[in-house]
């Protein structure tokens, strides 16, 4: 039997990810504009027999450790800084039935304070990093349930790198409740997971670093 995979028709794995699917994008007038923040349609195949439920997340592993130099003026966030994982997507409950996410299922825009977690039509999705990101923000400030896209630094020295990865489990359901992250996701599928495959994107808004 062929391999359990994972495909998102939008880009080639390991392409740049179209901007309509980030959240931010270049500004025609400066170096940041908001952007579609599309979630974008993923399919899998050929999971394994003994699926009951699957669990999505999407997370990029580049992220800044520091923002001391994020997006400002004169600065560059040097390529030699530890990064750590920043979860744009946490999905879980997804039906054994299920092979795939349909395009805008997630997300259709930006959505300033965030949008609910809890069940969905696919799913029950926890919160992703913005909740953390715009903690205090008048604005912005909420928490933020499924997709939010790439919103890497403008001034980041690296190509940012989303891995969007699909594990198949051997339960029908997580017990996670409220506004679970992608780390309590991850703890909570140890010894249940029967196969795991992803499609990676990158991912830059740095003009002198293109993805």
């Amino acid at each position: 039997m062929p391999d359990f995979s994972v495909k998102i028709d939008a880009w080639t794995h390991g392409n740049p990810i179209p901007a309509r699917f980030a959240f931010s994008r270049p500004g025609d007038d400066g170096p940041f504009a908001t952007s579609d923040n599309v979630s974008p349609a993923i399919q899998w195949s050929n999971a394994p027999e003994g699926t009951r439920s699957f669990a999505l997340i999407c997370h990029d592993p580049d992220v800044p450790s520091s923002g001391e130099d994020v997006n400002k003026e004169g600065r560059t966030v040097p390529a030699d800084l530890p990064r750590v994982s920043f979860y744009h997507w946490v999905l879980i409950n997804i039906p054994a039935t299920t092979s795939g996410l349909a395009e805008g299922s997630a997300s259709k825009e930006v959505t300033a304070g965030g949008k609910p977690v809890g069940k969905t039509a696919d799913g029950v999705t926890g919160q992703n990093s913005y909740t953390d990101w715009f903690a205090g923000d008048p604005d912005m400030g909420g928490t933020y349930g499924s997709y939010d896209g790439p919103c890497p630094p403008w001034n980041d020295s690296i190509v940012h790198h989303y891995h969007f990865e699909v594990f198949a489990l051997n339960v029908p359901s997580l017990d996670l409740e409220g506004a679970f992250k992608g780390p309590d996701v991850l703890a909570a599928i140890e010894g249940h997971v029967l196969a795991k495959a992803e499609h990676i994107g990158t991912y830059s808004m740095n003009p002198a670093v293109p993805a």
